[in-house]
C-alpha cells in the first residue's frame, strides 16, 4: 500500500510542481504568454526571445522562469529562448480570434490623407521606442488589476475592418465604462511616455520593469506627467473617447519584450 501510495505521488508531482504565476500565466499561442522554467541559481540569470531581453522572475524556492511575450504574428510550432548560452524550448499553440467590424463618420481614421500620415509615422517611432523600453526594476505584480471597474467591450487580438478595410488587429482590451472613469495603474510603474496621437488620443504608457508596459489611450485627461513614479492603484487618467473612437471606453495594452499580448491574462480573464 505505501509503495502505491508513493508512486501515486510521484505521478502526481509533474502536474504540482508548477508554481502560481506559471499556472496564471503560462498560454503560449500567438499574442499570449509562454513561461518557461529557468532551473534554480543564486542570482537571476538572463534571458533573450527572438534577440530581445525578456522578463525573468523569482517564482519559487530558487527556481527562475522567463515570462515571454508571443508575438500575434507568431506561427503555432516549436520555439526558444536562449539564457546562460543554453537554448529551451517551448511549443506555441493556436488561437483562433474573432472578426470586428465598426463604421467611423471620418474618412481620415480610415484612409488618412498625407499630412495625417506623416504624423502618424512621427508618432508610431515615438510609441515603438517606448515599447522596447526595459529597465532593471523588478515589476511590483505580475497578477495584475483591473484599470477600471466594468465589463469587457472589446477583447484582444480581434481582426479589425474599419468601414468594410481591415487594418491592424486590436492589441488591447476594451472596458466599456463612462466617460470621467478614473484609470488606475494596474502595478506600480514609471510614466515613460505621454502626448497625444493622431489614433491613440490621449496616451500613457507605464514601465513595470524588465520590458513589461501598459499604455492607456482615448483619455479625456491625463492626470499624470513625464518620469512620475506611480504606485499601484495610482490613478493615472480619466477614460474618453479622443483618437480613434466611436464612443467613450478605456483601452489597455500589456506589452511584454516588444511583444503586445492579451492583457486578459494577468487579470485571469483570458479565453483559450
Amino acid at each position: 500500500m505505501r509503495i502505491l501510495l508513493a508512486l501515486l505521488l510521484c505521478i502526481a508531482l509533474p502536474a504540482q510542481a508548477a508554481g502560481y504565476l506559471t499556472r496564471l500565466l503560462n498560454h503560449p499561442v500567438p499574442g499570449g504568454v509562454a513561461v518557461v522554467d529557468l532551473g534554480p541559481a543564486a542570482s537571476a540569470p538572463s534571458a533573450s526571445f527572438q534577440g530581445k531581453p525578456v522578463l525573468v522572475i523569482h517564482e519559487e524556492q530558487s527556481r527562475w522562469i522567463a515570462v515571454v511575450g508571443l508575438p500575434l504574428t507568431l506561427k503555432p510550432g516549436p520555439q526558444q529562448i536562449s539564457s546562460q548560452g543554453r537554448q529551451l524550448n517551448f511549443k506555441v499553440g493556436s488561437k483562433h480570434y474573432a472578426e470586428q467590424r465598426i463604421t467611423l463618420k471620418n474618412p481620415q481614421m480610415v484612409n488618412p490623407d498625407n499630412s495625417n500620415l506623416k504624423r502618424i509615422e512621427r508618432e508610431l517611432a515615438e510609441q515603438t521606442l517606448a515599447y522596447q523600453s526595459f529597465s532593471a526594476g523588478t515589476p511590483s505584480n505580475l497578477q495584475l488589476d483591473k484599470p477600471v471597474k466594468g465589463p469587457l467591450s472589446s477583447r484582444f487580438g480581434l481582426r479589425r475592418f474599419f468601414n468594410g478595410e481591415e487594418r491592424n488587429p486590436h492589441s488591447g482590451l476594451d472596458f466599456a465604462v463612462p466617460a470621467g472613469t478614473p484609470i488606475k495603474a494596474p502595478a506600480a510603474g514609471k510614466v515613460i511616455l505621454v502626448n497625444n496621437y493622431f489614433f491613440n488620443g490621449n496616451t500613457v504608457f507605464i514601465d513595470h520593469g524588465q520590458g513589461f508596459i501598459s499604455m492607456f489611450c482615448h483619455l479625456s485627461k491625463i492626470d499624470v506627467v513625464l518620469g512620475q513614479q506611480l504606485a499601484r492603484g495610482a490613478v493615472l487618467g480619466r477614460v474618453g473617447a479622443t483618437g480613434r473612437a466611436t464612443g467613450p471606453h478605456m483601452h489597455w495594452n500589456v506589452s511584454l519584450n516588444d511583444a503586445r499580448v492579451d492583457p486578459a491574462i494577468f487579470i485571469g480573464a483570458f479565453e483559450p
